[in-house]
């Protein structure tokens, strides 16, 4: 039986907060696609950049990542595909 896009949003956040820890993910987009769907998900993250300075950080990166996942709803591949302006 074929999934639905309710079910897709789940996996992806699902995913994404177990992966990259992410917070406050909020699904923006899923797209039925050839064997699959698409998925792109807006996260908030710890800012990559301060923590590689060693640094305690509050500032979080909002980032949207692209989850891909078959028809079985699992997931494939994810990648991030932008940086959205930071936030306090």
């Amino acid at each position: 039986e074929m999934a639905n896009m309710e079910e897709v949003r789940k996996m992806a956040s699902e995913f994404l907060k177990r992966t990259i820890n992410a917070k406050g993910e909020k699904v923006i987009k899923v797209a039925k696609v050839d064997g699959g769907w698409e998925a792109e998900v807006e996260v908030y993250e710890e800012s990559s950049f301060i923590k590689s300075l060693g640094l305690p950080t509050r500032v979080q990166d909002r980032n949207i990542y692209g989850v891909k996942l078959n028809d079985s709803l699992e997931v494939e591949s994810y990648e991030r595909k932008g940086q959205l302006s930071p936030r306090e």
